[in-house]
């Protein structure tokens, strides 16, 4: 049995008639009346359950439903739906009913509109959603491309000024200038030589490095014939990258050369330090991989199918830390005290738990985050205010997370959520198929009861 909720395009609709055919399956859909897919659906045959007819509902819960109902669009200060609405007004759309505003996208053609139905389509999901206008803002000016009427982005900018986040740049499909990086598998933010970078892997076999600051392209990286699943860098600049058998691939392009003479380089026995922590990593295979930097060669941490994650390098050990897969891993070398650099590991789960480990110790026995749905990215980083997580899940949610204080930002652009990544300085690097987006929090996150964060 397969269930749709919210049907309203035709496209979608064609699909379920489409599967109605096949044999063994059944569909369940809910499309709301009036809308494209219920209309192409109504003719078709199929048994249709109309909860505007009194048989089809408990009267009682369907009165409290429209209480709540009232009173959160009363909140949001939304109109009713059905009103006219300035398609071509970026402000209005993002005050206007989300349903009304789509359907009326829906019915147009492409290109109309100088590129906001474009962008608003691509961000429906999250627009869809109960949420302030400013926040409505923030998501539609993260969708919006480059072809798009440049006045449009300035008044988005002015109308999200209210929101928890600061929008920082997009590379949406089809910009050219800088250039769309691709679909996005997985993120890395740089180091060494790659400062100041982040590293976007997707199906198209190769690691396009982009500018943090701006999005535009600093260069790419050819890893082979395979399809990257993970990647990370090295603190010496050495990207490693794991293929779709979890074995792992070294790039050295971007590291620096030791100087000193070809010959006192032969003269030089044995392999360094790094060519024997090279040597060891590919005799494991990893679903997820991270690096981060140590006293000499820093911690390259493996998560595998199995629930464990493994470190190597300056820190080495092993431990179980979920029920299922490891789906993502990061990782810190976190400063402390006269004792150095302390190593700090965060993985997630197929549990739908993101917990924390130092090699050497037990982990934590209580998850850092826990949500009902699968972790799908983590990316960690020791910003101004201390350790700071970024999360990605398999709803679409992404949560930024203050380590110590336990405070949370989330932020749902509208698609699949493939990878995010946080760099030094705060700003949240979040990539999906179509658009990769650059965000920094704007206000203060909101702690959780506890320290332990569950998702709504």
């Amino acid at each position: 049995m397969i269930v749709l909720p919210d049907v309203r395009g035709e496209a979608v609709a064609e699909l379920v008639l489409a599967l109605a055919d096949v044999p063994g399956i059944r569909l369940v859909v809910e499309s709301r009346s009036g809308s494209p897919a219920h209309r192409l659906l109504s003719g078709s045959g199929c048994a249709e359950l109309d909860l505007d007819l009194e048989q089809w509902r408990d009267e009682q819960r369907f009165a409290q439903w429209q209480a709540s109902q009232t009173s959160q669009h009363v909140g949001a200060e939304l109109p009713e739906p059905g009103a006219v609405v300035d398609l071509w007004d970026p402000v209005a759309v993002c005050r206007a009913d989300a349903s009304t505003v789509t359907a009326a996208y829906e019915r147009a053609r492409s290109g109309e509109y100088g590129g906001l139905r474009e962008a608003w389509l691509r961000a429906g999901q999250s627009l869809c959603r109960d949420e302030e206008s400013a926040s409505r803002a923030l998501t539609l000016l993260a969708a919006l491309g480059d072809s798009a009427d440049p006045r449009l982005a300035s008044a988005l900018v002015g109308a999200a000024a209210g929101s928890a986040w600061c929008w920082e740049w997009s590379r949406v499909s089809g910009d050219l200038v800088p250039p769309w990086p691709g679909p996005v598998s997985a993120l890395a933010v740089g180091e060494g030589p790659l400062e100041g970078a982040v590293l976007v892997t997707g199906p198209g076999g190769s690691v396009r490095v982009v500018r943090v600051g701006d999005g535009g392209a600093r260069g790419r990286i050819v890893v082979g014939g395979f399809q990257p699943q993970s990647v990370s860098v090295m603190a010496d600049g050495t990207v490693l990258v794991l293929d779709e058998g979890g074995r792992v691939h070294a790039d050295g392009s971007w590291v620096a050369r030791q100087a000193g003479s070809g010959i006192a380089r032969l003269l030089d026995e044995g392999p360094t330090g790094r060519e024997v922590l090279l040597a060891a990593l590919r005799g494991h295979v990893g679903t997820a991989i991270a690096c981060a930097a140590g006293p000499d060669l820093g911690i390259v941490v493996f998560g595998d199918a199995a629930g464990e994650v493994r470190a190597f390098g300056d820190w080495e050990g092993a431990a179980v830390l979920h029920r299922g897969g490891v789906t993502a891993v990061a990782a810190l070398g976190m400063p402390v005290g006269s004792e150095g650099v302390v190593p700090l590991v965060y993985s997630g789960g197929a549990d739908g738990t993101v917990r924390a480990w130092s090699p050497g110790h037990a982990p934590m026995a209580v998850p850092l985050a826990e949500r009902d749905s699968a972790v799908v990215s983590v990316g960690a980083a020791m910003t101004p205010s201390g350790p700071v997580l970024a999360v990605a899940w398999g709803d679409g949610a992404v949560e930024w997370i203050e380590v110590d204080s336990g405070a949370r930002q989330p932020f749902r652009p509208g698609p699949p959520v493939r990878a995010v990544a946080l760099a030094p300085d705060g700003r949240l690097v979040v990539g999906m198929d179509e658009y990769l987006v650059c965000l920094t929090p704007r206000s203060p996150a909101q702690p959780a009861p506890g320290g332990v964060q569950k998702g709504p």
